[in-house]
């Protein structure tokens, strides 16, 4: 036998040797080459009970369920029509900041939150906390009419309509940018042509305005 077929066989062997001695070292007395040995089971843990827990916090809201939005958590807010969780952490963070909203016209200083969210938001929603613009706990109140009403929406500036209840500023430089392609307003009511002014918002600020 050449010298070089030697060093293989020698090789070969040791390589053997080596694989059979991790196999014993890895592997557990009694169990036969190739066994699967699988994950124990936390018998603690209930499967069941964690699905239907996800399922309660990611179903829809049944008729007549309302979310208290001065006490909610993340999960229950983002349950809420057209609020994600990323919205939600919004609600909960600006709160934990500035205190409880108390109604729909608190909350309306979220970013991300405009007029026409709200009105979605107002069948199933309640606050139970006393915020900025609220009255009786629990009751969407509007706001106090500020300063300078009887506003004249054909001569309002893009700050008149801004400091007016649920009008913020991009949809006071919408309402400037009608009239300015439309012509003035004949009526209050005209103001509903504008995009984002829906029957809730112009509840709101008719009070603050007057056509001559």
């Amino acid at each position: 036998m050449a010298a070089s077929e030697h060093r293989t066989l020698l090789l070969l062997l040791a390589l053997g040797v080596a694989g059979q001695g991790a196999r014993l070292a890895l592997g557990r007395a009694g169990e036969p080459p190739g066994q699967v040995s699988l994950l124990p089971v936390d018998r603690k843990v209930d499967p069941g009970r964690h699905r239907d827990s996800a399922l309660a916090t990611l179903a829809p809201l049944a008729p007549g369920e309302r979310v208290d939005v001065d006490r909610a958590g993340v999960r229950e807010l983002a349950r809420l029509p057209r609020v994600g969780p990323a919205l939600a952490k919004a609600i909960v963070a600006n709160r934990d900041a500035r205190g409880a909203f108390g109604s729909l016209e608190g909350l309306d200083r979220v970013s991300g939150i405009g007029p026409r969210l709200l009105e979605a938001l107002g069948p199933h929603v309640e606050f139970s906390g006393t915020g900025r613009g609220s009255g009786e706990a629990g009751k969407a109140l509007p706001a106090a009419q500020p300063d300078g009403c009887q506003l004249d929406p054909n001569l309002a500036s893009v700050n008149d309509f801004d400091a007016l209840p649920g009008i913020g500023p991009a949809l006071a430089q919408r309402i400037v940018a009608y009239r300015e392609s439309h012509g003035p307003f004949a009526e209050i009511d005209g103001l509903a042509r504008v995009p984002g002014i829906g029957p809730v918002v112009l509840a709101r600020i008719k009070p603050c305005l007057i056509v001559p």
